[in-house]
């Protein structure tokens, strides 16, 4: 039986929902994803950033803005390992699956609490800060529950199932499907063979993607990568006899002598 009749027969096995679900919902969300940010890079460049609110409030944004970003950032490298790199790949430079479960376990709960903590924080300076609360609008009453719920699904999956419970190997089930959707071979029989945790956990993560252009994360796009190579700047001291005679100017071009001064000749 060639490849072919295998991912036939495997597809046949999958219900009409399933299909919906894990292969219709994904592509709408990427193509969404896609062609949201070419239209907001369009028509709203102004908008394009994180509308900050340091300025309404800094106590909170201190320690929770930090720890979310290097949480997050621990996160998504986590996911880009284990969702992108099959793990023959992985065997292949010498780790084997224990120690990859091991490293991924801690390494992953360290970047959860981290980002948990700090998007707490920041959840709750939103709401209890009067200021930044008025400053909140309509795509931010989206992002928050969403990113929110992404969050704690995933950490409640690795918890329930590869903390405290038996283990599940995410690499052969979600990873497949994951890896699948871009292969354009998508395998929705994979990941419908998840426990429920890790399937919420994807589903949201495609809807965030979706909400991604139309919300504050698109400023993840103009990280100010190019400060560190900048060079630096120079700043001199204003002569002060210079500085009053600049201020005099009429605008023109010309200088108006200072009262009770004769002109030069």
């Amino acid at each position: 039986m060639n490849a072919l009749s295998l991912t036939t027969a495997a597809s046949s096995s999958v219900s009409g929902a399933e299909l919906l679900l894990w292969v219709a919902v994904p592509y709408v969300c990427l193509a969404v994803f896609v062609v949201g940010h070419v239209w907001r890079y369009r028509q709203d460049q102004f908008g394009w950033t994180s509308r900050t609110s340091q300025l309404l409030e800094h106590r909170w944004l201190r320690w929770g803005s930090p720890l979310f970003h290097l949480g997050a950032f621990m996160v998504i490298a986590g996911h880009v390992v284990g969702l992108a790199v099959p793990a023959s790949w992985t065997e292949a430079v010498g780790i084997d699956e224990h120690t990859y479960h091991v490293t991924a376990v801690r390494a992953g709960s360290v970047a959860g609490v981290a980002m948990v903590a700090g998007l707490g924080m920041l959840c709750a300076r939103r709401l209890l800060s009067r200021r930044v609360r008025l400053g909140t609008d309509r795509s931010d009453k989206l992002l928050f529950p969403l990113l929110s719920a992404t969050v704690l699904l995933g950490i409640a999956a690795t918890a329930a199932h590869n903390v405290f419970g038996p283990g599940h190997d995410y690499r052969s089930t979600v990873s497949v499907w994951f890896r699948g959707l871009f292969t354009l071979a998508p395998k929705p029989e994979a990941i419908t063979g998840a426990p429920l945790l890790f399937r919420l956990h994807a589903l949201t993560a495609c809807l965030l993607f979706a909400a991604w252009p139309f919300t504050r994360l698109v400023h993840v796009w103009s990280a100010p990568v190019g400060y560190l190579v900048r060079p630096y700047l120079v700043y001199r001291r204003r002569n002060t006899s210079t500085a009053a005679v600049r201020s005099a100017s009429d605008g023109a071009g010309r200088i108006r002598p200072h009262s009770g001064s004769r002109p030069a000749s």
